[in-house]
């Protein structure tokens, strides 16, 4: 794991480009805290920061071949270089060390743009062909690991975080409002926009060639999404064996390491079948484990029920009020953008904590887009087939009514009504997402200023899902569309989460459940394998039936609660609304502020929804501060009176 940047011209580099290129380079020193290194011709310059994992004394970047004249700075694992050198080998190549990097750069020599279809890993790599005077930039099939880019003038920049670009001093931070109502209603961009002005995100999947100025992209890889051809049926055992082995040789391969190396362990299926596998193959194993001091919030138990039963040396840290809104500031900063989910905060304490003791973890990210783990699927499914019955049977006149009155239901059972059939018309377009949007249109339009209300449509804020949702042919299930479109959008805003949070730490995350080979697998399963029933991930709980204890694979899940709503409803409600409502956010003319008091009022009453309405403006608003207005890294006052009283230190347990 690493960082990397650059800068390559049209023409000619200017004399102050190298200088610029080591400050992008080491604005990522926390993502390579273990060496540097730079190269520059007339043309380009490229940046690294190393994290040591692989080959630690010869694996130093930039990387050349064998005559210097083509150059690659990489970022994350090829998990089978080894396989690949014997063939490079057996083709003339020459290698002057044992890393993953070398072997990125043969492979090219060799078969050109199309060696990424050779590599199995996690990379988001650079590539200059000084001869050619080409620049190739690649990033992995699922968008593992990050690449930004952008232009200016004549110039390409790209690097692994944004902050990088900004430090190139070319491009100036500048918000890009026209994405705000995707922000909101999402928690992210699914497309190449970014929130700053200017620069794009490489897609998944995705190469970008620059050759005299000009750019291309194309997709190189994706799930297969057209119908499939018809099969042998086969049973549910025979599928879920077929699965285990998969899953099993992905754990595995990334098992490569010249260091240490654990896993994050939450007590849920998916970490608890990569702690399983991870302890059958390495005897001893560290697990880490991270949650709040509200007992609300507290999975602990769980996790150590895993750890016990496969005999692991299990890490802990709790987590309280003060810690979290101490270094919320600080991980936005991180982050590049407004951190999406509050699970982000703790998700970096349980990788500081990893950083005292390993270099690497895996963790089980991914399983719940590929195999239908979240609990909306089967509400969707079900919602779809009786909104079918209903349209059918209930003239529309009459179906109108009835959505006003459940309009008009209070409490829990309004929230679930107006989430139902009874509700949403029986079509998966743009109104079906708004109804579980983290900040719905209409909210959006209250909450925002009156010039940027224009920008709330539901194309701004539901197009790019919406086009990935519309993607698989329409033979395909439903559930195929739904998958996808989280596959392409929602999975990629946690994978940033994972990459971003772990690297505040110094530390390289790995994700077996985004094995292409497991997921191409995944992909063509019948639905009935991912969800049978209410029963979801139904063909993982088969095939790790003997890995985890039998009350973790029953549990409901829970995902990762965070009790942001309680501590709004307690000394830290004033310095949210600090934050929000002061002169500079004022003046910023984005948020309506007469709304805003309403939605703080809300949330101090404990309204349902209301705390995550204000989780998403004050990250926003932070957010303004540090990047658009230049200020940096921001603190948190604490509360006055104090919230509760102790150490401001996360509390660690081994155990």
């Amino acid at each position: 794991m690493c960082g990397i940047a650059g800068i390559v011209a049209t023409h000619a580099l200017r004399p102050d480009d190298l200088g610029r290129v080591l400050r992008m380079r080491d604005v990522l020193a926390h993502r390579g805290p273990d060496g540097a290194g730079v190269f520059v011709d007339d043309r380009a310059a490229l940046g690294h920061r190393r994290l040591s994992i692989v080959d630690l004394a010869g694996g130093a970047q930039p990387l050349a071949n064998e005559d210097d004249t083509i150059q690659v700075v990489f970022n994350g694992e090829i998990y089978n270089h080894a396989d690949l050198r014997p063939q490079l080998e057996g083709a003339g190549h020459r290698y002057h060390t044992r890393s993953d990097t070398e072997t990125i750069v043969h492979a090219y020599e060799q078969w050109g743009d199309d060696c990424v279809l050779r590599f199995r890993g996690m990379f988001a790599f650079a590539i200059w062909d000084a001869p050619r005077r080409r620049l190739l930039l690649a990033r992995d099939r699922l968008g593992v690991k990050p690449l930004y880019w952008a232009w200016a003038g004549d110039r390409l920049l790209f690097a692994s975080e944004i902050k990088a670009i900004l430090e190139s001093g070319l491009i100036a931070a500048r918000a890009n409002e026209a994405v705000l109502p995707e922000v909101l209603a999402t928690r992210g961009t699914a497309g190449e926009e970014t929130l700053f002005r200017g620069i794009h995100k490489l897609m998944p999947g995705h190469l970008l060639t620059m050759v005299d100025g000009h750019v291309q992209q194309r997709r190189y890889w994706d799930v297969p999404t057209a119908p499939e051809p018809a099969a042998t049926a086969k049973g549910r055992a025979e599928d879920a064996e077929a699965f285990r082995a998969l899953l099993d040789e992905s754990v595995r391969v990334r098992l490569m390491s010249d260091v240490p190396l654990g896993v994050f362990l939450s007590g849920g299926i998916d970490s608890s079948a990569i702690a399983g596998l991870m302890a059958r193959r390495l005897g001893r194993l560290q697990t880490f484990s991270v949650a709040f001091e509200d007992r609300a919030c507290n999975e602990l138990a769980y996790a150590r029920e895993v750890a016990t039963a496969i005999g692991a040396e299990n890490h802990e840290v709790i987590v309280g009020e003060r810690d979290f809104f101490g270094a919320l500031p600080r991980l936005i900063w991180h982050e590049d953008e407004p951190i999406a989910h509050p699970s982000s905060v703790p998700l970096f304490f349980v990788s500081e904590l990893a950083r005292r003791h390993v270099k690497v973890v895996l963790t089980g990210e991914g399983s719940d887009e590929l195999l239908a783990g979240y609990g909306k699927y089967p509400r969707a499914l079900l919602n779809w087939r009786l909104g079918g019955l209903y349209a059918s049977t209930v003239p529309g006149a009459m179906r109108r009514g009835l959505a006003g009155l459940v309009d008009r239901l209070p409490g829990k059972i309004g929230r679930y009504a107006r989430r139902s059939f009874l509700a949403v018309e029986h079509a998966p377009d743009m109104a079906f997402f708004d109804n579980f949007a983290a900040v719905n249109l209409a909210r959006q339009r209250d909450l925002l200023s009156p010039r940027l209300r224009e920008l709330v449509q539901r194309e701004r804020a539901y197009g790019a899902v919406m086009a990935a949702f519309a993607r698989p042919s329409p033979d395909r299930p439903l559930l195929d569309h739904l998958l996808y479109a989280d596959l392409k959008t929602y999975l990629v805003e946690l994978l940033m989460k994972q990459d971003q949070m772990s690297m505040a730490a110094s530390i390289e995350s790995r994700v077996p459940f985004l094995d292409h080979h497991l997921v191409e697998f995944a992909w063509r399963l019948p639905p009935d394998r991912k969800l049978s029933g209410f029963t979801t991930k139904r063909i993982l709980r088969d095939a790790i039936a003997d890995v985890v204890p039998p009350s973790i694979l029953t549990r409901p899940k829970a995902g990762f609660p965070v009790p942001f709503g309680r501590w709004l409803q307690s000394g830290w409600h004033g310095v949210v609304r600090d934050v929000l409502l002061d002169r500079r956010a004022r003046e910023r003319d984005v948020i309506a502020p007469a709304a805003v008091e309403q939605l703080l009022a809300s949330a101090a009453r404990g309204v349902h929804g209301s705390a995550d309405v204000v989780w998403s403006l004050v990250n926003l608003e932070l957010w303004f501060r540090t990047f658009i207005d230049g200020e940096g890294i921001q603190t948190l006052p604490s509360p006055v009176p104090a919230a509760r009283t102790g150490a401001a230190d996360p509390q660690l347990v081994a155990s």
